[in-house]
């Protein structure tokens, strides 16, 4: 199964946010989307991502001064992508050996959608339940 399948289930809307835009305002994001990360762009193109994770790990102990820097200063540069041909089981290896819950998914230079942690969980406990389903009826025929 493709990440192809993922996306056409759950859309292809992608939360972002500009790398000038404050943690204030990409935390309400967060908060009013109920997602775990925003991916950063700047002229259609992926710069960063921002996870609760970034967030928290410079919340240090002055919330107001993190709130009102940029995206640019917290977000994680070095953005770990993939592209929709690529399987569930590859989507998983790639967040599983990078930490990461949160992978934008990229064709040609543009951000053609987001999978979580998540979404390919239940996308694999589908496809296993299928298969489950599948062995049963061909052992009792």
């Amino acid at each position: 199964m493709q990440v192809e399948t993922i996306l056409q289930s759950k859309g292809r809307a992608v939360t972002t946010v500009g790398p000038g835009a404050t943690i204030a305002e990409a935390v309400q994001l967060l908060n009013a989307k109920r997602i775990g990360a925003v991916v950063v762009t700047d002229n259609g193109k992926v710069v960063g991502i921002l996870s609760e994770r970034d967030v928290v790990r410079h919340l240090g102990t002055d919330w107001t001064a993190l709130a009102q820097r940029p995206v640019r200063d917290v977000m994680t540069r070095n953005v770990i992508s993939s592209g929709r041909d690529a399987t569930v089981a590859d989507v998983m290896e790639r967040m599983t050996e990078h930490r990461i819950r949160h992978l934008p998914i990229v064709e040609n230079g543009e951000l053609v959608g987001i999978v979580s942690i998540g979404d390919v969980v239940k996308r694999k406990i589908e496809e296993t339940e299928f298969e489950a389903t599948a062995l049963k009826e061909y052992i009792a025929s």
